[in-house]
């Protein structure tokens, strides 16, 4: 297994992680789980990186890679949603938006279709990104900031999805779907 590969995995294995501290009722815990987040968040940007810039770019990480962000993510999501810092329906259209992209993704790989992630994709995981850090260290003075920019990475969800299946329509007009 490369370092790109090793990377995702560590990611995979750090949400129990983050999950458990997110839990913890320890001075600080919410705090120490943001940072686990942050970590494994650039974990992302890095195994991606070094795939590329090493030809390192292998079958298991195209499949594994954005698993574990979506692992990743959705942990968060859910754990800030049972907590009550955001509202459920918020994180069901992000979660969604996944689901969709993903089983869109299926289709256009069983056709040999490449499909590259978008610079408004790239803006919308960038926002929930820093939302979700912000939001999980549950420090009072930025939450708001948090929550503003949860409701930006709501809107650029959307906007994002919206504009993938609209530039990618090629993908559903195949004759055997």
């Amino acid at each position: 297994m490369n370092i790109a590969n090793k990377l995702t995995m560590l990611r995979i294995f750090m949400v129990p992680i983050f999950v458990l501290f997110m839990y913890l009722n320890i001075e600080n815990s919410r705090i120490i789980a943001a940072i686990i987040f942050a970590v494994a968040s650039f974990t992302d940007f890095l195994d991606g990186y070094i795939a590329r810039k090493s030809n390192l770019v292998t079958n298991f990480g195209k499949f594994a890679d954005p698993l574990a962000d979506k692992i990743l993510v959705s942990a968060a999501l859910i754990c800030l949603t049972e907590l009550g810092d955001i509202p459920a329906w918020g994180v069901i259209i992000i979660i969604a938006r996944e689901f969709a992209v993903t089983g869109f993704r299926i289709i256009a790989a069983s056709e040999n279709i490449t499909i590259a992630a978008s610079p408004l994709g790239k803006v919308k995981t960038v926002s929930q990104l820093l939302s979700l850090i912000i939001l999980l260290t549950n420090i009072t003075m930025i939450y708001k900031i948090g929550i503003v920019l949860f409701y930006i990475a709501i809107l650029f969800t959307i906007i994002s999805g919206i504009d993938y299946f609209i530039k990618n329509k090629k993908v559903l007009d195949l004759k055997n779907i």
